[in-house]
């Protein structure tokens, strides 16, 4: 049975997209008009109740939260390749980075685009100017998060990085050469195609066009 994954290609469902092409796993698409409030409907609402999407079908396993998608897939169709391994020396770093873009990369951008006013030493996800650092000193030192090894959660911390930065949310000249680097692979090429192409089909105007 094919994965099923509720999308819409300008929700963080495209990124799912990406996961999906990085694991080379067969799935089907089923799109969510969010633009006529399709998140709300009574089905969609069971699938989440957060009236969000992604949500992801594996036959009788569901999963949303992105990060939780990214680590279900990993785990389940590609250990040892995207995922390291439960014992492995990496795996408590690799873990970290899967979570850091939702609970740090997001709000701190949020936080300062928004000119929140909030205390870093109460909020977990601390101050933009730590989280830029952190993430600048992770993808500086090498290729990838875990250094020379490419893993799900550069697809996690990578895709966000990419939103942030085309819509003026961050700025960083090493974080930008980390989305080049994530720009020329296969699988991310092809999920650029499909969410184009979902965006064409149902006659979809891009954020910022």
């Amino acid at each position: 049975m094919s994965i099923v994954l509720y999308h819409h290609p300008w929700s963080r469902a495209a990124t799912t997209v990406w996961m999906l092409e990085e694991v080379g796993q067969p799935y089907e698409l089923r799109f969510v008009d969010l633009n006529a409030g399709a998140q709300r409907s009574a089905d969609h609402e069971r699938r989440n109740r957060m009236h969000k999407v992604p949500v992801l079908d594996d036959g009788d396993v569901r999963v949303s939260e992105n990060a939780a998608i990214a680590m279900y897939l990993a785990d389940r169709y590609a250990p040892g390749r995207l995922a390291p391994a439960l014992d492995a020396a990496q795996r408590g770093s690799y873990l970290r980075w899967c979570v850091f873009a939702p609970s740090v990369i997001e709000p701190a951008c949020m936080a300062k685009a928004s000119g929140w006013a909030y205390s870093p030493r109460q909020a977990g996800f601390g101050t933009y100017d730590d989280m830029l650092a952190t993430l600048e000193e992770a993808v500086g030192s090498g290729t990838w998060l875990l250094g020379e090894t490419f893993t799900m959660a550069d697809v996690v911390v990578g895709a966000t990085a990419r939103w942030m930065l085309r819509f003026g949310m961050m700025k960083s000249d090493v974080v930008a050469a980390y989305a080049d680097r994530l720009a020329a692979r296969p699988a991310l090429q092809r999920a650029d195609a499909v969410n184009a192409r979902v965006t064409a089909e149902h006659g979809l105007t891009p954020p910022g066009a």
